[in-house]
């Protein structure tokens, strides 16, 4: 085992437990979007209703405000999808910064049809969010004959036909956004789909370790020498140590040829089991940097 990866387990074990940010007024995350996005339902349901959230243009911004510690605790960041899969630049996102992941939140996506009070189901003439949102709607979508427009975010569609006073537009958002922007939701729970959830991840800044009460979950990322069968050798070792592999995910390496890390979430009964896995993995792999030891979502 080298030095750093060594030297991380033992701080990790020995180190008095360090809560994340405290829960409740005076937290602040960065998430993607706006006010009433599904990224402020995800950091409401981990923090509670009194979180603060900074608004960011894009998962690059949410990462560099999280990892200012004079703007904020943290970041909450979307990863992957049931339906639409993993959010692959995320990843990247989160390799080259220097957070870590404290948490994860797995929030079912439900859509709803948004209106300003007073308007009836006939009077709308077009619907307005995010195309993902709508594509995840077309099943009630296509029982009528509006115009569906594309636009940036499901809650800046919200609160555009709230700062217009749409008598003919409606939105599609979430539940948040109609408490937020005042709007009724006159026709809920319409996506197609109903078991879609997307995953999100708690961010806090690596300046000390946080020793997670009850924490059985963990996110590594490794690459082998690329000899034969050095990925499986891994697996194997994973398997061994009776952790469950519940995703792998692979990533080129710049500028190699042909190569790839592994994105890995482990799931394990205690941290002494996880610890023994890392130490075991640590001597068959060129490359191993521990994300996060985290209580899995649920």
């Amino acid at each position: 085992m080298n030095n750093t990866t060594g030297n991380l387990i033992k701080e990790m074990q020995l180190t008095p437990p360090v809560k994340p940010a405290e829960i409740g007024m005076g937290t602040k995350v960065s998430i993607q979007g706006f006010e009433g996005s599904f990224h402020q339902e995800a950091a409401r349901l981990f923090f509670g209703r009194k979180v603060e959230v900074l608004c960011c243009a894009t998962f690059r911004e949410v990462i560099k405000v999280a990892a200012n510690k004079k703007e904020s605790d943290g970041g909450v960041m979307a990863i992957e999808n049931s339906i639409a899969g993993s959010i692959l630049p995320n990843y990247n996102l989160l390799q080259k910064s220097n957070l870590s992941i404290t948490g994860e939140v797995y929030l079912q996506i439900k859509q709803n049809l948004l209106v300003n009070p007073g308007v009836q189901l006939e009077d709308i003439r077009e619907v307005h969010s995010h195309p993902m949102a709508i594509q995840q709607c077309f099943g009630f979508l296509d029982k009528y004959n509006w115009k569906l427009v594309e636009t940036e975010d499901t809650a800046l569609s919200a609160k555009h036909i709230h700062q217009h006073r749409s008598k003919h537009i409606a939105a599609i958002g979430s539940k948040l956004a109609s408490e937020i922007y005042r709007l009724n939701m006159i026709a809920p729970n319409i996506q197609t789909l109903k078991n879609n959830y997307t995953r999100f991840l708690i961010l806090q800044r690596e300046e000390k370790p946080v020793d997670i009460s009850g924490a059985d979950k963990a996110s590594i990322n490794f690459h082998t020498d690329h000899s034969k069968g050095s990925l499986a050798k891994v697996l194997t070792k994973i398997a061994e140590a009776g952790i469950n592999l519940c995703k792998l995910q692979s990533f080129p390496i710049p500028g190699s040829d042909w190569r790839y890390s592994f994105h890995a979430d482990v799931e394990f009964e205690n941290k002494s089991q996880f610890y023994n896995m890392i130490a075991a993995i640590e001597k068959i792999t060129e490359a191993l940097k521990i994300y996060g030891i985290y209580k899995k979502g649920k």
